[in-house]
């Protein structure tokens, strides 16, 4: 099995808030977390619809574009937005939920 690259890139962080529409709803990314590698970064933005409710997007990009591939972590990668979530309290509260109680 071929190993990850985890080099990793200094994170570009993009402005935020921002907006995105689905079939369903539409609204504002509002946090993002990111971890930069050569070819890809996977991405976890916490989504704000107009409604009020909240989402979580697993995702990756491709420099500035949106992939619709899945979003691929390595064990480093794991490490990195553990550090990275520590600024952004909301989609971290709500990650929490996946694995405590």
């Amino acid at each position: 099995m071929a190993s990850l690259s985890l080099a990793r890139r200094p994170r570009t962080h993009a402005n935020l808030p921002r907006p995105f529409a689905m079939p369903w709803g539409k609204g504002q990314i509002t946090e993002e977390v990111r971890v930069d590698h050569d070819h890809w970064s996977p991405v976890v933005q916490l989504l704000e619809y107009e409604d009020g409710s909240r989402g979580i997007r697993f995702c990756t990009y491709s420099g500035p574009r949106f992939q619709r591939n899945p979003s691929l972590w390595n064990e480093g990668d794991v490490a990195a937005f553990r550090e990275e979530l520590k600024r952004a309290p909301k989609l971290r509260a709500m990650l929490k939920g996946l694995v405590s109680r």
